[in-house]
């Protein structure tokens, strides 16, 4: 995004002096024959004393900078100088790193293809790139290009629609130079030494971080950070717009994906996208839109971070409340709650945070905002990185400072509600509803999976439930218009995990549902007895008398054949698959004695045979184990 004016006003109050900043400088290459340097210059301004004027001391500040006793703040006008001749190309100089003949794209030429890239000499030095006219001595500077740590280097790529040369192209503040050769070795050649350069340089620092500098030296002194910020409006909430990053982020750099602008650009959107948050009817979908950015665009990241803690220091400087009471203006609070539950901000940046946290904590200790502060402080410590962006739900929930509650499906025990935050794993949900089940004796491992229909997936223990919520309101976004999907809905389900253990069962836990909800594959076949009763049928291991578990026939929905030897149970939320040559016999039975009212179960027809279960699984391939004797007998393994 250009810059209206190019400027943008620095108080440094620790130095006693006003600086004007226009951005961060580079010379460029402009058009044949026009010498276009464009240096980063300051003017110090001294505060005036009563009653007499002083006039400003002009002084520039430009990068690269050479060796020598040169402070690393302020450069002179003439090192800035020294750096790019006048005349001629350098003979025998030392800094120079590689030379030749390039064709040079004209300025525009990607949206001008008719125009035919220029020859000229280029020189390629440890502080810029230089071009001449040719290679003799006294040939004219056409321009020149001063390298800092900033400028990038893309390519080489051959462009055999437009001019069938390979192209690199050097990006600075204001202009792109693309150099173009019939090579592709010196194409490389040129943009290996292009890196070099420009990985040698010191990197450069912006007001912003010099500024942190400070406020970092003087956190012990409570009064001098304070004056810090009223002195320098940059620190502060502002209604206005950030017409440059707070940070360094390269020139020229292509942000990943489509729809994306140059990094730069993207981090002046950012805080566009902030102000706007203080208006927005939803708040939720523009939060999210904030998040996914920075989730694309890692670079971003901490200079997010700046900007918030920048509108959250209130219009006077923190520690301060917001400018008007209205909620909206919380919002900046709420986004960087999302924050520090997203992403973990760098050294520098993270300690400046927490710093501005420290002091809105002492200076409003009752106040909303210190509790977002205690709050956003919390969720640092335990932020490790999340592989997608909170939710709206979790956005929500975490603009109120809440847990976020979460519904899992345990076979038996139907849907149990979880509490959960941000940094809740896979493994420690499962723990609690293990714990809740009365499991934690059992020899059996449990964990949770994700679910839709006859698919499921188990979660690594590690996993953030936050991050598996998110995927659901993804898919179920992506799905919304699909009319002809049975099965639309994700959900989570609790499930054993690994080698059966059936020894030690109680016929009165929750544990046996477990076993007959048990996918295909996941142990190894069960072989059980089923016995059939006036009010209940029940289910023993072979040889033995006592039952391990008995359902009531009013808890049966359903009974029907899926198959010559496959009987389906349904059960609530559960479905059985029974495998035994005489399903028929059986089937006669259990549904001879669903059709007598259960004080239960209301009255209702059983499903004819044959009509299909909504959420069967396929026939199995077990055959049946053995024949059942009367109204008892032995039955293959029960399958979900």
């Amino acid at each position: 995004m250009p810059l209206p004016g190019g400027l943008w006003w620095l108080l440094c109050c620790r130095r006693g002096f006003t600086l004007l900043h226009r951005d961060y400088g580079d010379g460029e290459l402009s058009g044949d024959g026009d010498e276009d340097e464009d240096e980063e210059t300051f003017e110090l301004r001294t505060p005036s004393p009563a009653g007499g004027g002083r006039s400003p001391l002009d002084v520039t500040l430009t990068q690269p900078v050479r060796s020598g006793p040169v402070s690393d703040r302020l450069q002179s006008w003439e090192e800035t100088r020294s750096l790019i001749p006048e005349k001629g190309p350098p003979e025998d100089d030392p800094d120079v790193v590689v030379k030749g003949w390039l064709y040079r794209e004209p300025r525009g030429g990607g949206a001008r293809p008719w125009l035919p890239p220029r020859r000229a000499w280029f020189v390629l030095t440890r502080d810029s790139l230089d071009q001449f006219s040719s290679s003799g001595k006294g040939a004219r500077r056409l321009g020149s290009l001063v390298l800092t740590s900033l400028c990038s280097v893309t390519g080489p790529e051959r462009r055999p629609k437009e001019t069938g040369l390979w192209s690199v192209t050097v990006s600075g503040r204001k202009h792109s130079v693309r150099l173009c050769s019939p090579r592709q070795a010196e194409a490389e050649r040129w943009a290996v030494a292009l890196r070099e350069v420009i990985a040698s340089k010191a990197p450069l620092e912006t007001p912003t971080q010099l500024l942190l500098r400070d406020i970092q030296e003087s956190c012990g002194d409570p009064e001098a950070v304070a004056l810090i910020y009223r002195r320098n409006p940059i620190l502060r909430h502002t209604s206005g717009a950030l017409y440059a990053p707070l940070l360094p982020l390269p020139y020229g750099v292509s942000a990943p994906g489509p729809g994306y602008a140059p990094l730069r650009e993207e981090a002046v959107r950012l805080f566009l996208a902030l102000q706007a948050l203080e208006g927005a009817r939803r708040p939720g979908p523009l939060m999210q839109g904030v998040l996914q950015t920075c989730r694309d665009l890692p670079a971003l990241r901490d200079e997010l971070f700046l900007q918030l803690a920048k509108q959250t220091s209130g219009p006077a400087g923190p520690p301060g409340p917001p400018a008007t009471q209205d909620p909206a203006a919380l919002r900046y609070w709420q986004l960087l709650t999302c924050m520090s539950c997203t992403f973990r901000p760098g050294g520098a940046v993270r300690g400046h945070l927490l710093g501005h946290l420290e002091r809105t904590e002492q200076a409003l200790p009752d106040s909303e905002l210190a509790e977002f502060a205690r709050f956003i402080r919390k969720a640092l410590g335990r932020t490790r990185g999340r592989e997608l962006v909170p939710s709206l739900a979790e956005i929500s929930a975490l603009s109120r400072r809440q847990e976020l509650l979460c519904t899992v499906h345990c076979p038996g025990a139907g849907a149990c509600p979880v509490a959960i935050d941000s940094h809740t794993t896979a493994g420690e949900v499962a723990r609690e509803l293990v714990g809740r089940l009365g499991l934690t004796r059992s020899r059996n491992a449990f964990a949770l999976y994700e679910q839709r229909g006859a698919q499921e997936r188990a979660l690594a223990g590690g996993t953030l439930v936050a991050d598996v919520l998110t995927r659901f309101e993804n898919l179920a976004a992506e799905e919304a218009g699909l009319e002809d999907s049975p099965d639309s809905g994700w959900r989570l389900c609790l499930r054993l995990h690994g080698p059966l253990h059936p020894e030690g069962l109680s016929p009165d836990g929750h544990e046996l549902p477990f076993l007959f909800e048990q996918e295909p594959g996941g142990g190894a076949p069960q072989k059980l007895c089923l016995g059939l009763g006036a009010k209940a049928m029940s289910f023993s291991r072979p040889g033995e008398t006592e039952p391990i578990h008995s359902v009531s026939y009013g808890h049966v929905a359903a009974c029907q054949l899926m198959g010559p030897h496959t009987l389906a149970l349904r059960m609530g939320e559960s479905q059985l698959l029974l495998q035994s040559p005489q399903v028929e016999e059986i089937m006669q039975l259990v549904n001879a004695y669903l059709a007598n009212p259960s004080p239960e179960r209301p009255c209702s027809s059983p499903s004819p045979p044959g009509q299909d279960l909504p959420g069967t699984s396929p026939r199995s391939q077990h055959p049946g184990l053995d024949e059942p004797q009367g109204q008892s007998g032995c039955l293959g393994q029960l399958q979900d």
